[in-house]
């Protein structure tokens, strides 16, 4: 990969997926901007996200009903005259059962590699997808388009070493992996059972206790987990990594607080009025 691509696959994506808004981009986006029938759209095959929560779509399609859908879909057309969808599927379930009968869309010229690029890095970049829908994404870059794991890590923003252990989760029995997707297990979790000799049997323990991460790494080793509640301020590898990641992409101070089966908490920092509205905006974009 050289490195127009690089910059492409970085910075470029903006304009690949309609969020530049330099002069040149609005007047491309004008000009490529249609409204289509949702039954012309398609899903892509190839999107990394297959996990779709109900109660998510149901959230959205309410919005959409109060709103209306504001951020076209980035679509690709197709042989047949209809068009498949690269960024955008959950809106277009959701404006289905909003009862939106046309959508507004950006057509884009693309081909398979491109079109798995831009879909597996909007996903990353929303936080959209579980650590097995991400790995597989991973996985088919590398065989199937002969990325390198260093190239791929350029490309999407991520190092080297989350893509190797991430992609490594996909050695786990499936049963393992069904438990990462319906979030009963963290990709921490999980990694801390690679290299078990029962980690289908761990992984059940680590649920039943509810451990945290640190816990169900020493019971992977196989000492007894250390009682009591991890320090106030220690959290895991992939909450301090997304933590970083909500940061940069915010330009703001974000802190994750997990709270085990109740759920949890994001703070989002500001210093003043207009660092707020930004962050509402950003928000309210999101939700559309």
């Amino acid at each position: 990969m050289n490195q127009v691509q690089k910059r492409r696959l970085g910075r470029g994506l903006a304009a690949l997926i309609g969020d530049d808004t330099s002069e040149e981009a609005v007047v491309q986006d004008i000009r490529s901007l249609r409204h289509v029938p949702v039954e012309l759209l398609h899903p892509n095959p190839n999107n990394p996200r297959k996990h779709f929560a109900e109660e998510d779509l149901e959230s959205l399609a309410k919005s959409l009903r109060d709103k209306g859908l504001l951020q076209p879909l980035v679509v690709r057309p197709r042989a047949d005259g209809s068009f498949e969808i690269v960024a955008g599927e959950r809106r277009w379930r959701a404006s289905q059962r909003a009862g939106i009968h046309d959508v507004p869309v950006l057509i884009r010229e693309l081909d398979d590699k491109e079109t798995l690029e831009i879909a597996l890095i909007e996903n990353i970049q929303r936080s959209d997808l579980n650590a097995l829908e991400e790995a597989r994404a991973y996985r088919q870059l590398l065989e199937q388009y002969g990325y390198t794991q260093q190239q791929l890590a350029d490309a999407i923003g991520k190092s080297r070493s989350h893509i190797a252990n991430t992609m490594r989760l996909m050695s786990l029995p499936e049963a393992i992996q069904r438990q990462i997707e319906d979030g009963s297990l963290t990709a921490g979790h999980a990694r801390s059972l690679i290299a078990t000799e029962s980690p289908t049997d761990l992984a059940d323990k680590i649920i039943a206790l509810n451990l945290t991460v640190r816990q169900a790494e020493d019971l992977a080793r196989g000492q007894p987990p250390k009682a009591g509640k991890p320090a106030k301020n220690e959290k895991d590898a992939d909450t301090r990594a997304l933590e970083k990641n909500l940061s940069e992409a915010l330009g703001l101070g974000v802190a994750i607080k997990h709270a085990g089966a109740a759920g949890g908490s994001v703070n989002i920092q500001y210093k003043n009025l207009d660092q707020l509205d930004e962050i509402v905006r950003r928000l309210t974009r999101a939700a559309n």
